[in-house]
Parts: structure tokens; C-alpha cells; sequence
């Protein structure tokens, strides 16, 4: 049987890989135009107090990895004007970036424009995909093509259903030293990785799938009662097949809240299949450069993590989600009959944080109603369960979820 693990051979020694483990004891958008002269007018004219009032303006703290909303008052540091200098300079250099990532990806992807912009939103949201699609379409030609453009170590993991969790985590194993003795060492597995391709993750049982909760949740790896570190950025980028549900395990609801968005990829339309056959090659790769440093990543990371939220629009997400939840009282008739679950607390923080990263994106310094709006469905779609009466009724996840958005009010 072929090795589940087709990247390659797992490391045989912890100094074997390239990147070890660390143990551990443990409803207007503002425009953000660029402007090549520093000193010519920008959302910033007013100086580094205008940015440090947005900042302090957000009235809440999320904690994304703990799902959970601070009791405590948020703590701003006072922002220096050097500070909101190099802030302001980043912010404008991402959407710069972001449309080099998406014209070097187009060489080898094409018809996935949504697709690619919202694993970039991912990417700087610190989230992971959820990537849903018939065979064929590109899905993990895009993961791959992804880690090329931005350098990023990559590993791909085929899910069968004989994986085992250790296959993923890494395992210990005897093995004698130079002096004779013997010892136990950690052998890291696939998930000690930048970017992990978990391919076709519904082929394997919960107990495996498992193996991948705190990976993405902690960024952390327990083995043998110690806890490593996973480097950052850490990513995970599933597929999963929608069509074939013999010999699959479907991911439980605790597994799927792990990832941020859920991308459906669909069928290309009749001229990008053209140009897909047209322009076949079979080394798609080949042919892409790199774009992005791991260095440039993590700083556009944080800088898009500090976009202020407006309390209208964190109210906007909140109801939004609150929304979907049937047992609401200011749930809709609607949505107590078609929902038999909602969504949790997670998804309006993920609504922000996506949100922020879309707003830097697309050259803005505050998070818009729109931004909500456009990331619902990819937010929610996979944390809503449908009752036995929508299903009979026709109404997909995607329908429900546009007529909660189209009837909750932005204000």
C-alpha cells in the first residue's frame, strides 16, 4: 500500500527537520488609497493620534483561541509616532501584495478568484479551510500552489482510512545513541509544518481526524507527555468530497468549528474550461515565483490584526449569528423550522477577524458592514446544521444563510 504521507519521508531524527519542534512547559468602508509620497494626503493626514483614537475606539478584546470574549477592559498601548508610521506603511503595502499573490496564483488556477482571496483573508486571520468540491476541480492544485508562491514549508497528508494519529502528530521510538545506550526519541510527524494539506480528511475515522483539534487550535503538539510548539504560521487546508459517502466519516461539528471559512468550489464556467484545457501543463508549479516571505506574512498578520472594529459593526456580526440559532427568541419563523443547530460565539469572532483582514485587503483601515456581509456564508455555511424539513423542503445551507443576511438589518 502507498505511503499516506506523499510529501515525502518523515523525518527520521528531530535535527533532520528543517524546522524542529520547541518543547514547551506548557456600512461605509473608509478608502485607503496609496500614495507614493509619505507625505501626500492619506487616511493618516491627521497624524498617529487619528490612528491611535481608531484603535482605542474598539471596544471589545477577542481571544480567537479560546473562543471566548475578555472580561477584562481591552489594554491599548500607547502608540508612538513612529509606530503609526510603519503601521501606516504596512497597511498600505498589503493590498499591493495581495494582487501580486492573486496574479502569480492565476498562472496555475484559474476560475477560482473568490476561492484564492479567501485563503489569503485566511492566511491573515490566523484561520484555517475547509475546501469542498468533486473531484477534479483543482482543490489541491490550489493548496500547493499557495505554499509555492509564498514559500511556505508545505506538507500534504492523504487521509485513508487505516491512518492512525501518530501518523499525523509524530510518534517515539527507541533508537541507541553513539555511546550504546538506547532512548526513547520524538519523531515529528506531517503537522510540524507551516502549510498542512489535509487531503480527502473525511476518508479517515474521528479518532484520527481528532489528532488535527489541537494542532489547529493551540498551534501545539502533546506526545509522550510533552508539549511542542508548532512554528508559526500554521495553517491547515482540508478537502473534502461532497458526493461519495461510502467509506467516509463525516467531520463532527467540533472538528468543523476549527476552521474559519468552508469554500465550495464549483464547476468553471464554460470559458475558464477553455482555458483550463487550452492551457494544460503538466507541471502547473513549475512556473510560479514567490511573492511573499514568512517574515512579510507574520508582520501583515499583525498589522491587520490591529484594524479597528466599530462597535456597529461587531453589533452587526453578533446579530447576524445570533440569527441562525432556533431556539433565539428573535430567531424567524423560518429559521426555527429550516436550523436545528446555530451558530456558536466562534463565528462572530471570526467575522471580525476575517473581516479585518478583507478591510487591509482592499486597502481600508476599518472593518465594514459590507466586509460581515460577504463573509457570512463562508463563515457560517459550516456551522449551521439543517433540520429533516429544509432538506425536504429544498433549501440548501447557502439559501437559509442569504435570507438571514438579506433580513437583518446593518443598523
Amino acid at each position: 500500500m502507498p505511503d499516506p504521507l506523499s510529501s515525502g519521508p518523515t523525518p527520521s531524527s528531530p535535527s533532520e527537520y528543517p524546522h524542529g519542534p520547541s518543547e514547551s512547559l506548557g456600512d461605509t468602508a473608509t478608502p485607503n488609497p496609496v500614495a507614493p509620497n509619505p507625505a501626500a494626503s492619506n487616511p493618516f493626514a491627521v497624524g498617529a493620534e487619528r490612528f491611535a483614537l481608531e484603535v482605542n475606539a474598539v471596544g471589545v478584546e477577542v481571544d480567537a483561541a479560546t473562543s471566548s470574549v475578555s472580561d477584562e477592559s481591552p489594554v491599548v498601548a500607547e502608540t508612538s509616532p513612529s509606530d503609526a508610521e510603519l503601521l501606516e506603511q504596512t497597511l498600505a503595502e498589503i493590498p499591493l501584495r495581495f494582487e501580486a499573490v492573486r496574479t502569480e496564483l492565476a498562472k496555475a488556477i484559474v476560475g477560482q478568484d473568490a476561492n484564492i482571496e479567501a485563503a489569503f483573508y485566511a492566511l491573515l486571520s490566523r484561520g484555517h479551510c475547509l475546501l469542498v468540491g468533486v473531484p477534479g476541480l483543482a482543490k489541491t492544485l490550489l493548496v500547493q500552489a499557495l505554499a509555492r508562491v509564498l514559500r511556505l514549508g508545505f506538507k500534504r497528508v492523504q487521509f485513508t482510512p487505516d491512518l492512525m494519529p501518530a501518523d499525523i502528530t509524530g510518534t517515539t521510538i527507541l533508537r541507541p545513541d553513539d555511546d550504546g545506550q538506547r532512548r526513547f526519541i520524538f519523531v515529528p510527524g506531517p503537522v510540524f509544518t507551516q502549510l498542512l494539506l489535509a487531503d480527502e480528511i473525511n476518508r479517515t475515522p474521528p479518532k484520527t481526524q481528532a489528532a488535527l483539534l489541537e494542532a489547529m487550535q493551540e498551534r501545539t503538539v502533546t506526545a509522550s507527555g510533552k508539549t511542542f510548539n508548532l512554528e508559526e504560521p500554521f495553517f491547515v487546508f482540508a478537502t473534502q468530497n461532497p458526493i461519495e459517502q461510502e467509506g467516509t466519516y463525516p467531520l463532527p461539528e467540533a472538528q468543523l468549528d476549527r476552521f474559519l471559512f468552508e469554500l465550495r468550489v464549483d464547476y468553471p464556467s464554460l470559458e475558464d474550461e477553455r482555458r483550463i484545457v487550452s492551457g494544460h501543463s503538466f507541471h502547473p508549479l513549475e512556473q510560479l515565483r514567490q511573492v511573499l516571505t514568512r517574515e512579510e506574512i507574520l508582520r501583515f498578520r499583525d498589522a491587520a490584526a490591529r484594524i479597528p472594529a466599530a462597535p456597529p459593526v461587531i453589533d452587526y456580526a453578533v446579530r447576524l449569528v445570533r440569527a441562525t440559532r432556533p431556539d433565539s427568541p428573535d430567531a424567524p419563523a423560518y429559521v426555527k423550522r429550516w436550523l436545528k443547530w446555530g451558530a456558536s460565539p466562534r463565528a462572530s469572532q471570526n467575522l471580525i477577524l476575517a473581516g479585518r483582514a478583507r478591510a487591509a485587503c482592499l486597502g481600508r483601515f476599518n472593518v465594514a458592514c459590507e466586509d460581515i456581509t460577504a463573509l457570512a456564508p463562508l463563515v457560517l455555511r459550516h456551522r449551521v446544521l439543517r433540520t429533516f424539513h429544509a432538506e425536504a423542503e429544498g433549501q440548501s445551507t447557502d439559501a437559509i444563510i442569504a435570507r438571514i443576511i438579506a433580513d437583518t438589518p446593518r443598523h
